[in-house]
């Protein structure tokens, strides 16, 4: 006799909720005793390799206003190009630089992360990419988390022989992924719709 396999059904989709920013970064909202610190606050220390770097970044929505109840996540690489992974197959990467950050914005909508610019990586087919950072947003309203990446105003000429920026289909829309520097601070504009809406990838 077969036996009977009940399936569950798919549980719907939802949005973040309003209170997404709390759960992810309770210190930064002021409650305690969850983590010592918030996870993915600090990437670097004294001894981590490269060029240091701040970003700042900012999310709009569809009606130009900034929101200002969102988390961002990046993960990038090391100042060598590699990336602080087990699966990272090209060598060890710096044990100093944790490779990932997390932030809630501040009461002007900013999110600040204090990093390293990190090196070209490979594409699957050996091209090098340009130096870049990949970000993940997360916020009420936004059923998936939205992806998409960071370059760098600066690396024209990577920038120019990216695998990534070349293959976009609409090139009118490159510059919505690049950050122009201001001394050693990149800003970064993210427009989730809109004339100016960013480019977000589906990975």
């Amino acid at each position: 006799m077969v036996q009977p396999l009940p399936r569950l059904k798919e549980t719907p989709s939802q949005t973040a909720g309003p209170y997404v920013h709390i759960g992810l970064t309770p210190n930064y909202c002021e409650i305690g005793g969850v983590y010592p610190e918030d996870l993915g606050i600090r990437m670097v220390n004294e001894k981590t390799k490269g060029e240091r770097i701040t970003v700042k970044m900012r999310i709009f929505d569809g009606t130009g206003s900034v929101i200002k109840d969102a988390v961002i996540e990046i993960w990038q690489a090391d100042a060598d190009g590699l990336y602080n992974s087990p699966s990272e197959p090209r060598g060890k990467a710096d044990p100093n630089f944790t490779g990932w950050g997390r932030q809630a914005s501040d009461e002007e909508g900013v999110f600040t992360f204090e990093t390293i610019k990190p090196g070209r990586v490979p594409f699957p087919d050996g091209r090098l990419q340009a130096p870049h950072i990949s970000l993940w947003i997360v916020a009420r309203g936004i059923n998936l988390g939205l992806q998409t990446r960071m370059y760098f105003g600066d690396e024209e000429k990577a920038n120019a022989e990216d695998p990534i920026l070349t293959r976009l289909e609409h090139q009118n829309r490159v510059p919505t992924l690049i950050a122009p520097r201001s001394g050693n601070t990149y800003h970064f504009d993210i427009h989730l719709q809109g004339e100016k809406e960013t480019v977000f990838f589906d990975v």
